[in-house]
């Protein structure tokens, strides 16, 4: 949005920033995508990971990030069924720019004398793989 060119910021259709924040907007895509970012899930160990999240949403959040192509669904032929959740291509390029923004907020927090840390309801612990320190 650095040219000449006039772009509507409030139309997602035509603000590449607002497609793009669609994609991870609420409380927990962001995380989710912490959980898969060092290789392929479960459901089950994807939702201990990301405390807080119910089930429920666990599963509407996988679906909408799908429908996005950041998060691949695989499903094995294999009794008792079996399914593993990972990021796609698209779903890494996207995390590696989430990880550029984790890094300015943990240098925001730390520039506020006694700021309050970031490890809030599902947020990972700082020394967690993949959010660097």
């Amino acid at each position: 949005m650095g040219n000449s060119e006039v772009v509507t910021v409030t139309d997602p259709h035509t603000c590449g920033m607002a497609v793009a924040v669609g994609v991870f907007e609420g409380k927990w895509k962001s995380f989710i995508m912490w959980a898969l970012a060092d290789g392929p899930r479960r459901f089950g160990e994807t939702r201990r990971l990301v405390t807080g999240i119910s089930e429920k949403v666990l599963t509407q959040q996988l679906r909408e990030l799908q429908a996005d192509g950041i998060v691949h669904r695989e499903d094995y032929d294999e009794v008792p069924p079996r399914v593993a959740y990972s990021l796609t291509e698209k779903g890494h390029r996207l995390y590696e720019l989430l990880e550029l923004l984790s890094a300015w907020g943990r240098d925001h927090l730390a520039a506020g004398a006694g700021a309050v840390r970031d490890e809030g309801l599902g947020a990972p612990p700082t020394d967690s793989p993949g959010m660097g320190t």
